[in-house]
This record gives structure tokens, sequence and C-alpha cells, in this order.
């Protein structure tokens, strides 16, 4: 079944209804409703786990046997008593037959406290430290009300997911270190660019609401699936391929649903929104750590207790927060860019360390990074060209992160090792989406298919455009520059400063474009001075 319009309608009701009934931000409300969620979906989980067990003749106790001890004497069913079954916090126990202010301190005081001793026992994360915040006893009737109406036991686990996201989208503000959520198609666009598959660990060391989790678990199954395990589904107005992995085995289930995908983030809540999310897409042991990489770090050891890689991942796909800064005598030695505090260096550094001997890397980052002309800058360039191989640089269009930043960026495609003898560079004017405040309305103009088909035949590619003569128009949005060239320019990787410029070219250049290298070569400026300032702040303390 479908992310159907009626469920989207009953999805938008709810966070109408929250929104009306005081509680206004989107962040909280999602994590309240992925609570709801949960407690709705693991009666369901529970029984069939039973139905299962019994089939097999396998021991399994349900999570709702025995009895529970009250933590509030008010809801006690009378005087005297202090536990009661434990099937009573079944869903369909409580949410049918409560309302009000009963419903409010039976959730708060009872469902809360014995969902979050369950999350300990079976290491499910996004429930540690769960609290409700919908104390409004009208508004909390009404919310579980419509979470009964959207009959989540008939959903399959995309549909689902697709319903979470759709909370997600919501979400329009960003975090304090600068995070903010991903738009869903640049997530692809990237995750298709690096390519993950079957039997490799992927990770993102900045998970937000594993956005990149869930775009590379519906790769590789799309890749893993026949003609007839495949299909399209309209997510935020685009047609997306989606496949339900039918050539893989049960071994490669296994794998790709315990061994395969990680992640942390510093964000308690979002721990429990990537948790949740990954959940309900039929990925609950997936644990998103509450961590971050920067400050801290993990030896052999500690990552073996934990369940980790020992060696590194093999795929890396992140988006991580580019406006905060971290105080230098946090920051551990592993990462450390020359006496940067900035972020965006520090978890590119990070990244690379983290690779396996022949990992991969997609990484958003802003223009900065690319042509940045402090030491830090400079010398993580060179580490990325001559100790990686930079594959590609797409430079997305301005605007594409509204309503959250209006930041230029790009993403940076990279392989672990070696040494990059050429960069291909991909210049996307358009995403699909047109680019204004609010970045979501869907438009036919698209850039991306293209460049990523570029992307697939570099070699090809590289073969005309070295063909091509110099003194001739260049027609593609793509290019190439050797190493030798970018090494001149002390290893500047903005896609503009190597763009094949004629005057034919320019007389015909859409005007967006040309704006946008005056932005870059004007946050150059206004970046460099910034990072002076802060460096001689920081170097006077």
């Amino acid at each position: 079944m479908p992310f159907t319009p009626d469920m989207r309608r009953k999805v938008d009701q709810i966070r109408d209804y929250l929104y009306g009934g005081g509680y206004p931000d989107p962040l909280s409300n999602a994590e309240q409703l992925s609570y709801l969620f949960f407690f709705y979906m693991i009666e369901g989980i529970d029984a069939a786990n039973l139905r299962q067990a019994k089939a097999t003749s396998r021991k399994y106790s349900s999570l709702f046997a025995g009895n529970w001890t009250l933590r509030n004497p008010l809801n006690a069913p009378s005087k005297g008593i202090d536990t009661i079954p434990r099937d009573r916090m079944r869903w369909s126990s409580w949410a049918n037959a409560m309302a009000g202010e009963q419903l409010v301190r039976f959730v708060r005081d009872e469902v809360f406290p014995f969902f979050s001793e369950i999350g300990d026992k079976f290491g499910m994360s996004f429930m540690a430290q769960a609290r409700l915040s919908i104390d409004e006893p009208t508004v909390l009737t009404q919310v579980v009300t419509l979470v009964n109406e959207l009959r989540l036991e008939h959903a399959d686990p995309d549909t689902k997911g697709d319903m979470f996201e759709h909370v997600l989208r919501q979400i329009k503000q960003a975090g304090e270190l600068g995070q903010f959520r991903t738009p869903r198609h640049i997530i692809r666009t990237i995750v298709d660019l690096v390519d993950p598959k079957i039997g490799e660990t992927i990770y993102d060391p900045a998970a937000g609401t594993a956005g990149f989790l869930v775009a590379a678990y519906d790769h590789i199954r799309l890749a893993s699936s026949s003609t007839h395990g495949r299909g399209e589904v309209e997510l935020e107005g685009k047609l997306v391929e989606r496949g339900i992995g039918d050539k893989l085995n049960q071994a490669q289930w296994r794998k790709l649903q315990t061994e395969t995908f990680y992640g942390n983030d510093v964000d308690p809540k979002m721990v429990s929104l990537a948790s949740m999310n990954l959940a309900l897409r039929g990925l609950p042991d997936v644990h998103i750590l509450k961590r971050n990489v920067l400050t801290s770090t993990f030896d052999r050891q500690m990552k073996a207790e934990k369940g980790l890689p020992l060696d590194g991942y093999n795929v890396i796909l992140a988006n991580p927060p580019f406006s905060g800064r971290v105080d230098r005598d946090r920051i551990v030695d592993d990462v450390k860019v020359g006496t940067s505090t900035a972020t965006e260096l520090l978890f590119v550094k990070y990244m690379i360390d983290n690779l396996t001997a022949d990992g991969r890397c997609g990484v958003v980052v802003p223009e900065g990074v690319l042509f940045g002309s402090t030491g830090a800058h400079k010398e993580l360039r060179r580490l990325l060209m001559q100790g990686n191989r930079v594959e590609a640089v797409l430079s997305l269009p301005g605007g594409v992160f509204q309503p959250y930043s209006g930041v230029k960026t790009s993403v940076l495609v990279f392989a672990k090792g070696g040494r990059t003898e050429r960069v291909m560079f991909l210049h996307a004017s358009n995403d699909g989406f047109k680019l204004d405040a609010n970045h979501d309305q869907p438009i036919d103009a698209d850039d991306l298919p293209n460049l990523l088909a570029a992307f697939n035949s570099r070699e090809e590619r590289w073969s005309d455009w070295k063909a091509h003569p110099a003194d001739q128009p260049w027609p593609e949005n793509w290019w190439f520059a050797e190493a030798d060239a970018i090494e001149a320019e002390n290893w500047n990787l903005s896609a503009s400063r190597y763009r094949p410029h004629s005057r034919e070219v320019a007389e015909h250049r859409d005007p967006r474009e040309l704006l946008e290298e005056l932005q870059e070569d004007v946050t150059t400026i206004l970046g460099d001075i910034e990072l002076l300032a802060t460096e001689l702040k920081e170097q006077a303390a």
C-alpha cells in the first residue's frame, strides 16, 4: 500500500491539530509522533513474533507478559493496588479506552516508562530518555484518535517510512551547529554517485534523521530487484523508482538489516528520529549513537564493544553541519586540520580517516571548503588530492538548502588512497524544484539525472573532453581539470574556476550561473576575512 493522499491528509491533520493546540515546534512534534507510532506498531510486531515462535517451536516471551509496578498510584484500578498486567500497556488497551486527563496521566506515567524500560533492554535507542510532552488532555486525545485512523498495521515498511518522512519534512529550522534536513532528491543523487553495494558498511557521522542511510537502503534494494520487483512511487511531487530487493538471499537480507548501516548525531532528538525512521522501514537493529565525532574517539576495543567495524567503513555519506565552531581544546587530535575549529573542515578530515582502504565518500560541503585560502583549507585540499582520489565535484544550485540556509554548496565525491589524476566537475543550474525561499515546488528543469549519467560514463566523457578543440565552445555542464592545473591554483576545487569559457558561450550563459560565480567570488573574500578574524582572536586568546 503506497503513502496515499488520504494518509497524507490525516498526517497533516495531526500536525495542524498540534500546532493549533499550542505545540508549534515541528521537531518536538515529530519526536512525539515517533513515540506514538512506535507504541501503536509494537503491539503488532509482538503478536507476529509470538505466531512465528509458535510455528517454529521457538521460545519467545511477549513484551506484555507479567505485571507492571505502577509509577503513579492514581493509575491504579482501585485503592491499594500497585501493579497491573503489562498487557494494559498495549495500544489497543489504553488508546481505545481512555481520554482526557486519565489518558495523559496513564501515558505519561506508565506507558512512556514501560517502553523506555523495554528500550534499554532491547537496544531501542530511540526510546532512551523518552518523555511525553503533549500533556494537554484534549490535544492528546485527538492525536491518539487520529493516529488510530492511520491504520498503520496495514502499511508496508516503505509506506510507513514515507509517512514519517512527510512528518520530518515539516522541520524547517536549522540546529545550533548548522545542521538541517537535506532535501531527499539531493540525498538520492549523492547516493547514486557513490553507489553503495550489498555487503558494504555504510556510515553517516552526522546522521540527522537518517536520510542518507534510508536512501542507501533503497539504492541497494533497487539494484537487487528483478524487473517485476520494481515500481514507481510519488515523493514530494516527483516519481521515484523503488525496488523490493527480491534478488537478495536470506543471508544478504540479514547482513543488510544488521551489519550494514551505522550513524551518530550530537542531538538526542535526532538520534530518536533517525532510529524511528529506520525502524519504520524494517531496520530496527540499526543503532544511531549519540556522539560528537569531533570531540570523542573510539579505540578498537570500544568499537568492538559497540559492534562497530574495526577498520573503518566502505562508504561514508553525509551532510555535516557547516556553520559551527568547536572549542579548540575539545577537538580530538585525529580530526585536526592546522589550527582550524571550523566543523566543515574537521568533518571532512574525520571522513578521510574513517574510510577503509578502498572506501568511498560523498559529502556536502560549503563552497568555502573548495576555495578558502587559509592554511587549513589548503592543507585539507592538498590531502584530498595527493592522498586520495577526488573523482567529482558536483556544484549544486544556490538556494538548494532553502528554507534552512542560503549557503552555496557542492558535493565532494572521493575514494580513499592513491593520488588524484583529474577531477570531473558537474554543474547543476536546476535540481527539479523551484529555487525560491521554500524550495518545495516541483519543476521540469532538472540537471541532476544527466549529470549522474555523465559521471557514470566518466571514462568516455574524459575522451570526449580531451578530443574537443580548445578553441571551440564547450556546450556541456560538465568538464575536467587535471591535477597539475589544480595544484597550480592552490588546490582550488571550485567548479567555476575551471569552467571552459569562450565569447560565444559567455554570451549565452544563464544569468543565474553568472550571478552564482559572482557570489562565489564575494563569498571567498568575505569567508577569508571571517576565518582570518577568527584565527586572530583564537591566537590572541
